[in-house]
């Protein structure tokens, strides 16, 4: 399956994790033919006092615009119509987050896309992120697990069996007791974590699939699909206790390809804090086995550094091939991103090229990779195209007021935002000391931190004299056109006037 990642900038690889995880739940659905509606609909005037009413409670922020929205809308629907019928019933709600009205609350539940789903518990005190499928059965069983105790009591094998199975990360307590300090804090991390993992607690070890099965505890095992399957630990400080099942439940090398098995920890890769080493290559290739060897003894090596490795399939990588502005004839081919955006690239590798350069880059010895157009070999439109390795030189070194719209090919914004910028450009074309241009944004680096991009189009004012100003005014020719007279360097746009004179 692959991975739909557009991106706004570098460092945005976290709106990557947002295109994967919509990559990987679109459904499609058939309308639904029920005529009584089951999902609440909710807005800023009754959204506070509905949720208030109830311990547990799921709501949709949608946009009527966005194509996953439609089509998780039946199967949410069909959902809700047979939780509805569970004991207790267990309720859905929706929110067009689209509405002026409800930007505000859009905004406390930080919807950054649509559709964004949350778990409200305790009259709305508690908010947690839905994690679980988008198809009807699937909704439903994860909501009921979700709407129940936050750990499974495992009584037998046969439960630790249903439980605990070779695809999921699974995390279970070993008490002997079910109180006490060690219980209590087991208890409250299973439930600031159940919307990531499943829980359970047990008095008998013999239960479990893995491990020592004459331990009493209190200990916590962790099931998990890779490396030693399983890890065990005793410390039940609670913020020890997330830390220990954040960190053992990504794989020492994750594996990218087609198997849907391996997308969560995929996701989870992208979405961990440190920084990320990426192997593309064809898995399927001869002598694949001694780079892939040789690369997990590196990630053994750097474990705990704070830097995660992936292993990516290149059947299953080309959108991230697209993202990072590679070709298929530079695999071998390692990427590392760090999260402040940088980029570093090694193609054509060999197995033993692997450690020397993670080290070179370790050290500081990697110059950064900007992804960049190439540069156009004419440039005679009004609005010039500016890409990365042009930057400098066309807006920072060129002397000159320039006005720069970032932009991204498939936006309908920048699209309607074109002519009128094509009539600015032309209504300086024999002004020598202002530039009017633009700058695919999806497909050049921006590495300069002088622009904030996280939307398009985005536009900023260099004066010539070195101010950087955002323009935020009605996207008109006259605006436009009053917003660079009045921020442009004055003493410049003097003497090009008493030239001409």
């Amino acid at each position: 399956m692959g991975v739909a990642v557009i991106m706004a900038r570098s460092v945005s690889v976290w709106c990557a994790l947002a295109a994967i995880l919509c990559s990987l739940t679109a459904i499609s659905a058939e309308e639904s033919s029920e005529s009584k509606e089951f999902v609440l609909t909710l807005d800023h005037s009754n959204f506070t006092d509905t949720v208030a009413k109830h311990n547990f409670i799921v709501v949709e922020f949608y946009a009527p615009w966005c194509g996953h929205c439609k089509n998780l809308a039946p199967e949410y629907e069909k959902a809700a119509s047979i939780l509805s019928k569970h004991d207790p019933p267990i309720f859905l709600a929706k929110v067009d987050a689209n509405e002026e009205a409800n930007k505000d609350l859009a905004k406390e539940y930080e919807v950054r896309g649509y559709p964004t789903l949350k778990i409200l518990r305790n009259g709305g005190k508690n908010v947690q992120e839905y994690k679980g499928p988008r198809e009807a059965d699937g909704i439903v069983e994860y909501l009921k697990k979700q709407s129940g105790p936050a750990s499974a009591e495992i009584k037998s094998a046969e439960d630790a069996s249903n439980l605990i199975d070779d695809k999921k990360i699974v995390v279970v307590g070993v008490f002997p007791k079910f109180s006490g300090e060690e219980f209590e804090s087991y208890m409250s991390l299973a439930e600031k974590l159940r919307s990531d993992y499943e829980f359970g607690h047990s008095w008998d070890a013999k239960h479990l699939p893995r491990g020592e099965s004459t331990v009493t505890g209190p200990v916590v095992r962790l099931f998990k699909p890779f490396d030693e399957l399983f890890v065990d630990f005793k410390d039940f400080n609670v913020e020890a206790l997330e830390k220990f099942v954040e960190e053992s439940s990504i794989p020492l090398v994750t594996l990218f390809n087609s198997d849907p098995s391996n997308h969560p920890f995929v996701i989870k890769f992208y979405n961990g804090p440190n920084a990320k080493v990426m192997l593309f290559a064809n898995l399927s290739s001869e002598g694949i086995d001694s780079l892939k060897s040789k690369y997990r003894e590196v990630a053994e090596q750097y474990k705990g550094q704070g830097i995660s490795f992936l292993l990516g399939d290149l059947e299953a990588s080309q959108a991230a091939f697209q993202y990072f502005g590679v070709q298929e004839s530079q695999v071998p081919l390692i990427i590392i991103q760090n999260n402040d955006g940088k980029k570093y690239l090694k193609p054509n590798l060999e197995a033993h090229d692997i450690a020397p350069w993670v080290k070179d880059y370790k050290e500081g010895k990697v110059p950064p990779y900007v992804k960049s157009e190439p540069i156009p070999e004419e440039n005679n439109e009004p609005v010039k195209v500016v890409v990365a390795d042009t930057l400098q030189d066309m807006v920072f070194k060129s002397g000159k007021n320039v006005l720069l719209e970032f932009y991204a090919p498939w936006c309908g914004h920048c699209k309607k935002l074109a002519p009128i910028l094509d009539e600015v450009a032309v209504h300086y074309e024999k002004d020598a000391n202002v530039l009017i241009g633009k700058l695919d944004a999806t497909a050049n680096d921006i590495v300069d931190e002088n622009f904030d991009v996280k939307g398009f189009p985005t536009v900023y004012f260099r004066s010539a004299n070195g101010n950087i100003t955002p323009y935020e005014g009605d996207r008109t020719k006259e605006d436009i056109v009053d917003f660079i007279e009045k921020n442009r360097d004055k003493t410049v746009h003097q003497e090009s006037v008493k030239d001409e004179l």
